[in-house]
């Protein structure tokens, strides 16, 4: 099996307060691009859409623009920035830091599934 698509070419994309999600969708894979504009903050923009206090998806991503701060719900806390491969799990808030927009490419699929869905 082979299976390509390009980003130019999305299977979806999700707009949300300072931000957007572009998608695609394969087989074993689905991929995202998330951008976020500076000011964004998860709490504020996705978690009203989300209805959880704290962001519930499991990342595994790139950072390929920008700086990201992130807390876990236990107040651990770290930055991650252009080159930077992250993994985090569900419990927590993010933010833009500084005034660049932040670009992360997101692998595990938890996040093209359900990131700024609404909750069920």
């Amino acid at each position: 099996m082979l299976e390509i698509k390009t980003l130019d070419k999305p299977d979806e994309r999700r707009d949300f307060p300072g931000g957007h999600l572009e998608a695609v969708h394969m087989t074993g894979l689905d991929f995202a691009v998330a951008v976020f504009e500076p000011g964004w903050r998860w709490s504020e923009s996705v978690g009203p859409i989300a209805g959880t206090p704290s962001c519930r998806i499991h990342h595994h991503g790139y950072v390929l623009q920008g700086r990201l701060r992130i807390r876990m719900d236990d107040g651990a806390e770290s930055e991650v920035g252009p080159g930077d491969v992250f993994v985090c799990t569900p419990g927590h808030d993010a933010w833009v830091v500084g005034e660049q927009q932040v670009v992360v490419y997101d692998f595990a699929g938890a996040m093209a599934q359900s990131y700024a869905k609404a909750a069920d």
